[in-house]
């Protein structure tokens, strides 16, 4: 352990305030380091930036190098800095009270970083409670020891500034979004021990295989700090600390940058909705629910046995807010996407009747969480223009990615959950009952551009029982790769961004486990390998074909065709660019065994209509059956149209033609 550092005195002439002679809090020659009126936006629910002076920061005082620590703890009697440089002494380094806003504050000179440290805290009560990490380190240690870390003072340098330049320009509803999800610990593991890929590594491996495979954004699981591997980052202690089990936060910031360098936007799961209990988190933090509410009616979350934010507490709400901020703007973060909004929104979530509270006007609705969650986004579109927020909202709550101006929400995606589980059920039956459940599949497109949709295949939807997305399909196995195969090519042709979890482009068997790496060894198998080349080209084709992205929030950038209207579970439609008759998409998903010969398609005009995928490739896998690269447009009329193909449909596939000029 390092000698406590022994603190100069104040030069003479300073306008720092002396420490009164009665004082019990410890020495402390430096004090009121912090701003008034940092502390009062900071009080009034409004401060962006709090990480800038809470926490641990490194200061230079008088030309004294240090750090200056600042906790919220208003309900304390007494709260000492401690950590391995001073023997974990809590009369060592006492902090002092700004009481109008309930800040404590330390400076300690000449601290080194990486410096181990807690807060210790005497209630109000007169009780000390379980040294506390701080709220807002930007470094932890690595589970199971639960320290906070004196940051660097490495400043990392960014080499992403096109990228960012490019990013505040970009229309994101209007450009093509690719979404490949990582569970950074289980994606691919070191073969020899089953240990970590560092961030350094995954910045190589990941990257360059996302890149092969034409995604355009790698979306990560949570990775702020968390003691529990198995919520998988969902049950955060550390928020604006990036996990330690992959490395540092500037290497971290290494594997962003390294994104961007190539091409690739990089997104992260974030959680405002919960925190767990551990108790050298932020539960009781100061004696008191300070960061949650104390009524378990409005505090605890039954479904996770996680405390809830008190939303209406200002300091709790520019603790998230400025955590919004910190991932954007100290990581280059490219958007977040909130989980579990559904559970912010209602009181009455996951709650018997007598389980909750309803808000001041008798409602359901939480008030104080729909308040923050319309300011973070106002705040982040303001400051950070071209990212994406995203809401994982499970309900059909209205304007979830309308403007604020309007009465919404102000997010720029939702997840369409609705097309997730209607979809799923659908390719879960059998083929010869599909006929009767068609609206599982056409049902979506009623509301599909109610909002800004994402089509999620999570990684909720490969755990707890519900099997990999291949064990979902129905039949032998030339059946499931078949139906996989079809359900893609409806998914990636379907307006919406795309989202699909890892192991899904190469039909993972088995279900998702955070414990272990994927199971690479699957691509030695022709059929996996044929998936895995189906997504790749899945997303070149989409990023080549304007119509299959630019109007995934327009309405009129689709058009019904046929939607199994003669029960042979054949769903046809056209992908367009709005108000333009050229490279219009035609898609044709047959979710049946049965090869259709000489099927007649309306089609909008007379050209040449190419193949530009075919999910019965034998590239992919399938039986080759098709239309030999395409088919001439003949002026007969079918469909309520003057011109007309006439294809062969492939079994359990989906086509895609491109309409052009004549061959």
């Amino acid at each position: 352990m390092s000698s406590k550092p022994r603190a100069p005195r104040a030069k003479k002439g300073s306008q720092r305030q002396k420490k009164p002679a009665d004082s019990t809090l410890g020495v402390n020659t430096y004090r009121c380091l912090l701003r008034d009126e940092d502390l009062y936006l900071f009080s009034r629910g409004e401060q962006e930036q709090a990480y800038r002076f809470m926490g641990a920061n490194h200061r230079d005082v008088d030309g004294v190098e240090g750090v200056l620590f600042a906790v919220w703890a208003p309900s304390a009697q007494k709260v000492s800095v401690i950590g391995d440089f001073n023997g974990w002494n809590p009369e060592s380094h006492a902090m002092d009270l700004h009481r109008d806003f309930g800040v404590w504050e330390c400076f300690i000179p000449q601290l080194p970083e990486g410096s181990y440290y807690k807060y210790q805290i005497v209630g109000a009560d007169g009780n000390t409670l379980p040294w506390k990490a701080d709220p807002y380190a930007r470094s932890t240690q690595l589970r199971p020891d639960t320290a906070s870390l004196v940051p660097s003072k490495e400043k990392f340098a960014w080499t992403d500034a096109q990228w960012m330049r490019q990013r505040k320009d970009g229309a994101l509803h209007n450009s093509q979004m690719l979404i490949y999800e990582v569970h950074a610990g289980s994606w691919r593991r070191h073969w020899h021990d089953d240990s970590y890929l560092s961030y350094e590594e995954l910045a190589d491996q990941l990257i360059n295989y996302v890149l092969e495979m034409r995604f355009t954004h790698i979306q990560f699981m949570p990775m702020s700090e968390y003691p529990f591997d198995g919520s998988w980052g969902y049950q955060p202690i550390g928020l604006y600390s990036p996990t330690r089990r992959f490395g540092t936060p500037n290497e971290f910031r290494y594997l962003i940058d390294q994104a961007h360098s190539k091409g690739l936007g990089v997104l992260l799961d974030w959680v405002p909705a919960h925190f767990p209990s551990d108790e050298h988190g932020l539960g009781n933090f100061d004696g008191s629910c300070l960061y949650e509410h104390a009524d378990p009616r409005l505090g605890f979350h039954p479904d996770w046995n996680t405390l809830i934010f008190n939303y209406g507490r200002s300091e709790v709400v520019s603790y998230l807010l400025s955590n919004a901020v910190y991932w954007l703007s100290e990581f280059h973060i490219d958007g977040l996407r909130f989980d579990a909004v559904a559970s912010m929104l209602y009181l009455n979530y996951s709650r018997e009747e007598g389980e909750w509270l309803p808000n001041q006007f008798g409602g359901k609705e939480n008030l104080e969480a729909i308040h923050l969650l319309k300011q973070i986004n106002e705040r982040v579109y303001k400051n950070f223009p071209g990212v994406a927020m995203i809401a994982e909202e499970s309900t059909a709550w209205p304007g979830v990615t309308d403007y604020t101006s309007n009465g919404g929400l102000g997010f720029g995606f939702k997840w369409n959950l609705g097309w997730m589980n209607d979809s799923l059920r659908y390719m879960a039956r059998d083929p010869i009952h599909r006929q009767y459940h068609r609206s599982d599949l056409s049902f979506g497109l009623l509301y599909a551009f109610s909002e800004n949709f994402i089509l999620p295949l999570s990684h909720d939807e490969v755990v707890h029982g519900k099997r990999s997305l291949l064990e979902k399909m129905p039949g032998d196995d030339w059946q499931k790769f078949a139906n996989l195969r079809a359900y893609y090519g409806f998914m990636w042709s379907h307006p919406g961004k795309k989202l699909l979890f890892m192991g899904g482009e190469f039909a993972q068997r088995k279900e998702w486990s955070h414990d272990h790496s994927l199971d690479w060894s699957l691509l030695d198998f022709d059929a996996h390998k044929g998936i895995q080349r189906l997504v790749r080209d899945l997303n070149a084709v989409c990023t080549a074909n304007p119509a299959l992205y630019q109007g995934d929030c327009d309405a009129d950038g689709f058009e019904w065709i046929e939607a199994d209207a003669n029960g042979k579970a054949l769903f046809i439609y056209a992908r367009k660019i709005t108000n333009s008759e050229q490279d219009c998409v035609l898609a044709v998903v047959n979710m049946t065994p049965t090869v259709h010969e000489h099927y007649r398609i309306g089609v909008q005009g007379p050209g040449f209509y190419k193949e530009i995928l075919n999910s019965d490739s034998a590239l992919y896998g399938g039986g080759d059956v098709g239309n030999y690269g395409g088919v001439q447009a003949e002026n007969i009329a079918s469909h309520d149209r003057h011109w007309s193909i006439r294809i062969t449909v492939p079994p359990l596939a989906t086509v895609l033609f491109l309409q052009t000029g004549s061959l």
